[in-house]
């Protein structure tokens, strides 16, 4: 449930639909620095930070216990608004984690899949004007795990910044520029058929038959109706083949770094003063809750349990919500097709009734050129 730091990498465990977070570093007292599972008083110890207010861009905290969940009354904070910066933040006693354990551990949960936007968490050192924090607020270490640091520079806060921070699922390449990593490339030497782009993506169905009421006169010339062509592949494209100049996966080659200088105190941050909540998501609905810190693993491990006793409720909350959902889609979905069922019917009432008055039309003008071939013949 945790991850050590020191001088490693931090672990990020994820456990729909609630991801626990936590960071470790190593030591020896024991003291619950600061935690907070939002209940009551929770609005006296946070505060709400103005930051993109002016600009229509800040989204509010909602206090809550969220959708699906295993009790109502253990609620946290949620980000109740897509599209939006969120930032809150709390002060806390100062402390640092030089010769110690630091734990940080945090519950959040997605209600909506995060496709642009963080879930992480901040710790400030120095002065922090709370009612200003935001994006903005400078920070010298960032655990995404990228990592920015320049601790011996003076009168500048720093923020350790942990969590998920996730946009989109693409990756950067950098290699050599003659490194061929494609495993297949088009056939050069594929050429496209003969007469390929006049093949018309749709044709006169040959089944399709002009109904016996169809008049020309009045209704047109009656064409079938288009359907797919079975012999339309779609727009042409090269076949696939193996290259033959493919090298592989490129793989960056590790050298010993000649200006690396072992630092004991490397893992050491500044005295910590604040903890901050400071996210931008393109969709909202995180509910951030149990936010823990301390140095004493055993009992972060203790919180971790007490926050999971409700998870098994939690699931079958929301596998109960899952089903009344698709229920009510399927129901609509229904209406839906009875809905479409009635219209069709409707119109094609409507078509019988408009072929009923064309062949009285019809015959109205047959009994009309009748009675006057009567009056002609009467006259002779």
């Amino acid at each position: 449930m945790a991850a050590s730091l020191g001088r490693s990498v931090p672990l990020l465990l994820l456990l729909l639909p609630t991801l626990q977070l936590s960071l470790l570093f190593h030591s020896s007292l024991s003291e619950i620095i600061f935690e907070e599972r939002f209940e009551d008083g929770w609005q006296s110890r946070w505060v709400r930070s103005d930051w993109k207010k002016s600009e229509g861009k800040a989204g509010s905290f909602k206090h809550t216990a969220g959708k699906w969940s295993g009790d109502p009354d253990d609620k946290g904070i949620q980000t109740s608004a897509d599209a939006k910066h969120f930032a809150i933040s709390a002060k806390i006693p100062e402390f640092t984690n030089k010769n110690r354990t630091l734990v940080l551990q945090y519950s959040i949960k997605f209600e909506q899949d995060i496709e642009c936007g963080g879930g992480y968490i901040k710790l400030l050192s120095g002065f922090v004007n709370q009612k200003k924090f935001g994006g903005d607020t400078p920070y010298r270490l960032s655990i995404l795990p990228r990592a920015l640091a320049d601790w011996n520079e003076p009168n500048v806060s720093q923020i350790l910044m942990f969590g998920p921070d996730l946009c989109g699922t693409q990756t950067k390449k950098l290699h050599p520029a003659d490194w061929d990593d494609r495993e297949y490339i088009d056939d050069p030497n594929a050429v496209k058929p003969e007469g390929y782009d006049s093949i018309p993506a749709e044709i006169p169905d040959p089944k399709a038959k002009k109904p016996d009421n169809w008049d020309e006169d009045e209704d047109g010339i009656w064409k079938p109706p288009k359907v797919p062509n079975p012999a339309y592949k779609g727009p042409w494209k090269r076949k696939k083949i193996k290259n033959p100049n493919y090298k592989g996966k490129w793989k960056i080659p590790w050298i010993d770094n000649p200006e690396f200088e072992d630092d004991p105190d490397l893992y050491v941050l500044k005295p910590i003063q604040y903890v901050g909540i400071e996210v931008w998501q393109v969709k909202g609905g995180s509910v951030y809750d149990n936010v823990l810190i301390c140095d004493d693993p055993a009992y972060a491990k203790q919180a971790v349990e007490e926050v999971f006793a409700n998870r098994e409720a939690e699931k079958e909350a929301f596998e109960e919500a899952e089903k009344v959902r698709k229920a009510k889609e399927e129901e609509e979905a229904q209406r839906a097709r009875e809905e479409g069922e009635r219209r069709r019917k409707e119109r094609g009432y409507d078509r019988r009734y408009r072929d009923r008055e064309r062949y009285r039309d019809r015959y109205r003008r047959h009994d009309r050129r009748r009675d006057y071939m009567d009056d002609y013949h009467d006259e002779l």
